[in-house]
């Protein structure tokens, strides 16, 4: 019996220890199994493109090397505060608004992986085919801009595999001939600082990668007058060649510099980028009263001259994000300065008085409005006002509310959700629910008072009065072959594709009833919807943009991700085969974060980047 015992003890022993080994040994590794066979590292996607030239910009002399830098403010004041405070949610509504948020989750993982699949470390992929774009210098665009996204949405795994790749982007060199400084500073730096801050400098390798590359494109700013060279032939000054700034740059990329490199030195105590983008600021302020619209710029200005001479005026592309910067620089400036908030009022107060119009809608009871674009003449009359809304002025909506509520301007609050209105209007009047890229709409003599005349629609939609039957019958064959929705006299923007592409202009001469249009995966007016709602706490704009969300979800996704369409008119429309970065950076961030509890990058702890990247404010 006690020999039995023993041989009984002796099994139970090794059984236990078998277990044990299990336990700690072989149960660890096939997790460790199932998560690589669940989150694969991707493979690196090789240009097929056969380098013609090894130059890199290890380093370069200064030609024009700054003697005394302007000194970064340090002490920040009180601003006022931004959010609405929010009651406690029931059970119900964080029910509804939970399953929205994940839907919208689901659609980003739906393309992220489109892109980990097929276009890892380029910089798109080509959500239809399968195949990738290198539209950004190929250093990984979508993958640097998405980071943010990743760590707000709570999906580390796939963060880590981010992180992991991030070393081999070389910012030394690439095969563009020209380096687009604004598009590289907003996607790639405003991408690594934004996840630095939200991962509360957890990855040294962010700020890191951010400060190889501000190293880098600070070479672009290495000119006779500071002026950055905007479209920046970098293998010249590899060479050691001079570069001047352009005489015909664009309002937006030559001032829209300012939140990135002001948070690069606040992070690195590095001065140099603050001091290069203030230079640029305050040439702008010293050009903005003697502008042919003072107190706006024009679309285009000399860099290289520094002179403001051009004469169309517009807060679309070319412009749109110089006057977002105005009141986000005084945020993450810590309101150590009054020279945004002259800059932005001096601004704002132009723009009511010569921009701003109401558009002539059936419903009465909401005053939907837009901005104008026109000729500015010596003086400051205008010229060919055109009552054109295109989708990068969506933007503004949020921007005059950010700006009404840290400036204690109470009365432009309902400008902003005028503005803001007008886009989900945009959005609504279109059979497939996605405003176009470009549309003409009928204004309003009055913007207090503005009753429907469908007569007057109609003449509008036919540019000239309508004196017969004759006149009436053309208009409205106008109307039901481009698909007018009522308030709508035309959709057409031939020239205008999916980049911001900041050389392009809409007060030139086109077609007003072109049929072929695209429309890409735009963020503004969702961006507005997001920055109304944290500001007044107004659930029906969390309605609206659960709208916008389906009818894209519904009308873009493709096997690879999700494309830009060529005509929102149609329900089937064609698809372009083309995925911007800020498709997962910026437009599905805002609508998750429109169904996140409110504290998740509040608005008065954060400042929001045109490329929607949250840079920590200052404390």
């Amino acid at each position: 019996m006690i020999s039995n015992r023993k041989g009984r003890s002796l099994t139970t022993t090794i059984l236990l220890l078998i277990t044990a080994y299990l336990f700690l040994v072989w149960l660890p590794l096939s997790r460790l199994h199932a998560w690589q066979h669940k989150h694969p590292r991707p493979t690196p996607i090789q240009s097929t493109i056969l380098s013609q030239d090894t130059i890199h910009l290890n380093s370069a002399t200064e030609r024009y090397p700054v003697t005394s830098y302007i000194p970064l403010p340090t002490s920040p004041s009180s601003i006022p505060k931004i959010q609405h405070d929010f009651p406690p949610e029931s059970r119900p509504e964080r029910k509804a608004r939970v399953k929205k948020q994940k839907a919208i989750k689901e659609a980003f993982m739906h393309s992220w992986n489109g892109y980990k699949d097929h276009a890892w470390m380029r910089d798109e992929v080509s959500p239809q085919t399968g195949g990738y774009q290198d539209s950004f210098s190929g250093w990984g665009a979508t993958l640097v801009d998405s980071l943010d996204a990743l760590i707000i949405m709570g999906l580390d795994d796939e963060l880590e595999l981010a992180l992991e790749a991030l070393d081999r982007i070389d910012f030394t060199t690439t095969r563009s001939a020209e380096v687009n400084v604004f598009e590289i500073i907003i996607r790639y730096m405003g991408g690594f600082l934004a996840a630095h801050d939200l991962s509360h400098g957890k990855h040294p390798i962010l700020l890191k990668k951010a400060e190889e590359l501000g190293e880098m494109i600070f070479n672009a700013f290495d000119t006779h007058n500071r002026m950055p060279q905007m479209r920046w032939n970098w293998s010249k000054s590899a060479q050691g060649e001079e570069i001047q700034p352009s005489s015909h740059t664009s309002l937006a990329e030559m001032g829209s510099l300012t939140l990135e490199f002001t948070r690069l030195s606040q992070l690195t105590g590095n001065p140099k980028y603050f001091d290069a983008v203030q230079r640029i600021t305050n040439e702008l302020e010293r050009g903005q009263s003697k502008t042919k619209i003072p107190g706006l710029w024009p679309l285009f200005i000399n860099a290289k001259d520094l002179t403001f001479d051009w004469s169309q005026y517009s807060l679309g592309g070319s412009a749109d994000s110089t006057y977002e910067y105005l009141p986000k620089e005084h945020i993450l400036l810590g309101a150590q300065t009054d020279q945004y908030r002259s800059m932005y009022e001096n601004a704002i107060e132009a723009i009511k008085k010569k921009l701003l119009f109401r558009a002539m809608t059936k419903d009465e009871d909401k005053q939907i409005l837009f901005t104008s674009n026109v000729r500015g003449l010596k003086g400051g009359a205008l010229h060919s006002v055109q009552y054109i809304q295109d989708h990068l002025k969506c933007f503004l909506g949020g921007t005059v509310g950010i700006a009404s509520k840290i400036f204690n301007r109470t009365e432009d609050l309902s400008i902003a959700r005028g503005l803001t209105d007008g886009c989900i209007w945009a959005y609504d009047s279109m059979p497939t629910g996605i405003m176009p890229e470009t549309l003409e709409v009928s204004p309003c003599a009055e913007i207090d008072k503005c009753p429907w005349d469908e007569g007057k629609w109609y003449e509008d939609v036919l540019g000239q009065p309508i004196h017969s039957r004759e006149h009436l019958e053309r208009a409205q064959k106008q109307v039901e072959d481009e698909g007018l929705p009522p308030g709508i006299v035309g959709i057409a923007d031939p020239t205008y594709k999916l980049r911001y592409n900041l050389h392009s202009t809409i007060l030139v001469a086109v077609p007003m009833w072109s049929v072929v249009l695209i429309i890409s995966l735009r963020p503004e007016a969702i961006e507005s919807i997001f920055i109304m709602y944290r500001i007044t706490g107004d659930k029906s704009l969390q309605d609206a943009a659960w709208r916008m969300f389906q009818s894209i979800d519904k009308v873009t996704r493709t096997k690879y991700g999700h494309s830009a369409i060529e005509d929102v008119r149609n329900p089937l429309p064609k698809m372009s085969n083309k995925m911007e970065s800020f498709w997962l950076a910026e437009t599905l961030k805002y609508l998750y974060l429109i169904f996140s509890e409110p504290n998740l990058v509040s608005l008065d702890e954060y400042v929001l980047s045109t490329e929607a990247h949250p840079f920590k404010r200052p404390s």
